[in-house]
C-alpha cells in the first residue's frame, strides 16, 4: 500500500500546492478580517449559514464525515448539508445547481466538471487506494495475479461472481479503467451490476461470495462484518485521490459561494488536513492528507 500511497502523493503534489495558493490569494482578495469566523457567520442570514455538499458514498460509509465536519460547524458557525452519492451523482447536483460545493473522488470527471464551467477552485484533499475483496479462499487465485487489472481478467476468466457498483460513481469508473486496462470488460452471467452504494455493495459481495472493488475507507470500516478479504492491492493504479470543488456562482447565483470557499479554506488548511489524516478505525489511517506541507 505504501508505494500505492507515494505515488498518488507524488502525483498530485504539485497541483495541491498551486490550487491552496490560488485559494490563499482569493480570500485575500475577498477582503477577510480578523474578526473570528464563528461571529461573522452568525451574522448572516440563516440560510446563507447552511452548506450543501455532495459527496461520495465513500466519505459517509467511512465514517470521515461525522469525524471531520463537527469542529467546522463549531469553529465557523455554518451547518453543513451532506449528500451522499455517487461521484458522477455528486457532480451533477453541483451542475445544476443543487449543492454548494463537492466533494468526489474521479479526476477526469472532476476536470470535465470544471472545464464545462459548473466549478470552480478544485484542490487536493486527500488520498487513500482502492482494494479488491472477494472470498477469503481466493478461489481466482488473485493474490499471485500480479496487479490489478490482471486480478480481474482472472475473475472473468473463471466465470467468478463480481459485484459492480454500476452507478457511474469514482469507484465505478475506476473498475471501468481497470476493465480497460484488462483489455476490456467480458460479459458473463457472474458479473452483476447493482447500481447501488459502496456499503451496499460489499454487504451484497459478501452474502454472495463475490468479488468488488472498493475504496479502502468504506472496507476498513466495514470488514469486520464482511465475509471477504482483501485478494488484491498496492498496485498503483489503485491510487484514490479525492478533490474539492466549488460550484460556480456565475453559473448559478443562489449558491452559498462564501460558505463554500469558507468550508474549502478549512478543509485544506493546517488543520482541517491535521483532522484527516487521525481519523482512523481500528487504529488504521483510512484518509490521508493531501495538500503537502510548506517548505521551511
Amino acid at each position: 500500500m505504501n508505494k500505492v500511497l507515494q505515488c498518488s502523493k507524488a502525483a498530485s503534489a504539485a497541483m495541491a500546492v498551486a490550487f491552496l495558493a490560488a485559494g490563499l490569494f482569493a480570500a485575500a482578495l475577498a477582503g477577510f478580517t480578523a474578526v473570528p469566523a464563528r461571529a461573522v457567520a452568525a451574522e448572516l442570514p440563516a440560510a446563507e449559514r447552511v452548506i450543501r455538499l455532495a459527496t461520495t458514498t465513500s466519505t459517509e460509509n467511512s465514517g470521515l464525515l461525522g469525524w471531520l465536519l463537527p469542529p467546522f460547524e463549531k469553529a465557523r458557525g455554518y451547518s453543513v448539508r451532506v449528500v451522499s452519492v455517487g461521484t458522477g451523482a455528486a457532480l451533477k447536483l453541483g451542475a445544476n445547481g443543487d449543492a454548494d460545493l463537492v466533494l468526489v473522488h474521479a479526476r477526469a470527471a472532476e476536470d470535465r466538471f470544471v472545464a464545462a464551467g459548473h466549478g470552480v477552485d478544485r484542490r487536493d484533499v486527500m488520498f487513500n487506494d482502492f482494494v479488491l475483496v472477494g472470498p477469503k479462499g481466493d478461489p481466482a487465485g488473485l493474490r499471485k495475479a500480479g496487479g490489478a487489472a490482471a486480478a480481474l481478467r482472472s475473475v472473468a476468466d473463471r466465470q467468478l461472481r463480481f459485484v459492480s457498483r454500476g452507478d457511474d460513481s469514482g469507484t465505478h469508473q475506476m473498475e471501468l479503467d481497470l476493465w480497460k486496462a484488462a483489455g476490456g470488460l467480458p460479459k458473463w452471467p457472474g458479473y452483476l451490476s447493482a447500481g447501488r452504494g459502496m456499503g451496499e455493495v460489499l454487504t451484497m459481495a459478501s452474502e454472495l461470495q463475490a468479488h468488488a472493488l472498493t475504496d479502502r475507507g468504506t472496507w476498513a470500516s466495514m470488514r469486520s462484518k464482511l465475509d471477504l478479504a482483501v485478494l488484491s492491492e498496492g498496485d498503483p493504479a489503485l491510487a484514490n485521490p479525492y478533490g474539492v470543488i466549488a460550484v460556480n456562482p456565475a453559473r448559478h447565483p443562489g449558491v452559498n459561494a462564501r460558505g463554500a470557499r469558507e468550508l474549502m479554506d478549512w478543509l485544506t488548511s493546517p488543520e482541517g488536513q491535521a483532522r484527516i489524516g487521525s481519523y482512523r478505525v481500528g487504529g488504521e489511517t483510512l484518509f490521508f492528507p493531501g495538500v503537502p506541507k510548506p517548505v521551511r
